[in-house]
């Protein structure tokens, strides 16, 4: 009676296991749409707002951890530039120039994976790529005779970080959607039109995710 009464107690045990039981997927795919408010450091050249979009990767190592990878594009977006003249500009520089912007980022993501929403942060490092500065130089800098200093076009990479995080909304098994996404991104590009503060920008972004490789924990 008793081995009886042990064997139906476990058998409702595994049972409420198995009920409770949920699964998370090894690979996480995302695209997505994403607005970046760019924040230069240099006080002549005005704050822009820059479209574009890209992807993501996740792999994930268990439930709550993954390791991420960003990468992002911005399409061109006019930027002016009325610099008075200094040492650099002797002849001070004004005008308008056009330029983009990509960031590729790496790092760990948490997140918490609940039903119906599933809130995550992360911490991301990497690089960034623009031609805007390399523009200026060619556009509004090079062809004034005794315009600036610079003997060569500035560099187009910098180092980037972005911290920040969001919400996703399970749709299906393998489909999720991302109303927003929010972060703080910032990128050090140090040339003559920046000097040598960081840029503080901010990134909103929204799309959708798509989930493989499920495992229960």
């Amino acid at each position: 009676m008793k081995l009886k009464t042990v064997s139906v107690l476990g058998a409702i045990l595994l049972l409420g296991m198995a009920a409770w039981a949920q699964e998370f997927p090894r690979v996480d795919i995302g695209g997505n749409y994403s607005y970046a408010h760019y924040s230069p450091s240099a006080p002549y050249s005005q704050s822009h707002s820059l479209n574009g979009g890209g992807g993501e990767l996740n792999l994930n190592i268990n439930e709550y951890l993954g390791i991420k990878m960003d990468l992002q594009g911005y399409g061109s977006s006019l930027t002016g530039f009325n610099i008075a003249p200094n040492p650099t500009f002797p002849a001070g520089l004004q005008g308008n120039v056009e330029g983009n912007l990509f960031t590729y980022l790496f790092g760990p993501q948490l997140k918490v994976r609940a039903h119906h929403f599933q809130p995550y942060a992360h911490l991301l490092f990497g690089g960034a790529h623009s031609n805007v500065y390399g523009n200026a130089y060619q556009t509004i800098c090079q062809h004034i005779a005794g315009g600036c200093t610079i003997s060569k076009s500035p560099a187009a990479d910098a180092f980037a970080m972005d911290f920040g995080g969001g919400i996703d909304i399970p749709v299906a098994k393998h489909f999720t959607i991302r109303p927003a996404e929010f972060d703080y991104l910032l990128t050090r590009f140090t040339n003559p039109f920046t000097g040598t503060n960081n840029q503080n920008n901010f990134r909103y972004s929204a799309g959708v995710v798509f989930s493989f490789g499920h495992t229960h924990y």
